[in-house]
């Protein structure tokens, strides 16, 4: 499914909207994905604390968005862009590729929760369709 440039021009005005609460909607979509799918637990073993007020959710969750914001900098070429974020998590931290799929969807939910009047149907479609050309992207090097 590729973006088109008013999906990408839709997806840079949602992010410039959605960036500066970034930290609070990667660590809530974090946390919700853990929850709602304990088998992505298994990854975060070594925590100790895996609750939504745990301060390694909470960063974790402020990292993943900083490389969501990231990619909507690249979004005209998301595998080159994120060819060494894909690397890390196929070859050094394993994780199952479909993992960027659910945690797609957790950003999404939070992003409707946090913007209830900007995140249109319209929104809705061009987000989903990036998170889901991200998501892919990241699992470029799994093949």
């Amino acid at each position: 499914m590729s973006l088109s440039g008013k999906d990408k021009s839709v997806v840079r005005a949602f992010w410039d909207k959605a960036s500066p609460k970034s930290a609070e909607i990667g660590a809530e979509a974090l946390a919700r994905m853990l929850t709602s799918y304990p088998q992505t637990k298994t990854y975060f073993a070594h925590w100790s604390d895996l609750s939504p007020e745990s301060p390694q959710v909470k960063k974790h969750g402020a990292t993943i968005m900083g490389a969501v914001g990231d990619a909507v900098g690249k979004i005209d070429d998301l595998t080159g862009g994120l060819s060494k974020l894909s690397e890390l998590h196929a070859f050094k931290l394993r994780v199952d590729p479909a993992n960027f799929r659910i945690l797609a969807h957790n950003i999404i939910l939070v992003l409707a929760m946090y913007f209830p009047t900007d995140f249109t149907p319209e929104v809705h479609v061009s987000v989903d369709k990036f998170l889901q050309n991200l998501a892919l992207a990241l699992s470029e090097k799994y093949r």
